[in-house]
């Protein structure tokens, strides 16, 4: 049996936005409070108190559920790379709801979903590597 393990976030810590929504979703999953990791912190923070101690507690078998792909990070690049952490140590991934709900790694759909995803940010940093080249020859030419 899969042990499924929650992350729940909101960007505002003045409680003016509140995790119950998250919070609901992750008990209709089956997922017991005990078991849900939450911040209060913006998701362009590689490094969250509550985002360590889940990845620190999660074990080979078992699934990371997030509400919506954009709690558990902003960039893509963090996404990938979190996510492929997760692989390489035997964790699945699941998005409930939104825009990623197709991702869950458990299944070949969801791992198909997850590789697009690191195409893309594959692409996107050879963009950037791109124009950070041109920029600097645009400057040393000058």
């Amino acid at each position: 049996m899969q042990v499924k393990i929650g992350y729940v976030r909101v960007s505002k810590q003045d409680g003016s936005q509140l995790l119950d929504l998250q919070n609901d979703a992750m008990r209709v999953e089956g997922i017991p409070p005990q078991r849900i990791y939450q911040d209060h912190a913006s998701g362009r923070l590689d490094s969250r108190p509550g985002l360590d101690a889940c990845l620190k507690a999660l074990q080979p078998g078992n699934v990371l559920v997030v509400w919506k792909l954009d709690r558990l990070g902003r960039s893509l690049k963090h996404l990938v790379n979190t996510i492929d952490g997760l692989a390489q140590e035997g964790v699945g991934f699941k998005v409930l709801a939104g825009e990623g709900a197709q991702i869950n790694t458990a299944t070949a759909s969801g791992k198909l979903m997850f590789s697009l995803f690191a195409a893309l940010a594959e692409f996107e940093a050879e963009l950037i590597r791109e124009r950070t080249r041109a920029g600097l020859a645009a400057g040393r030419e000058k």
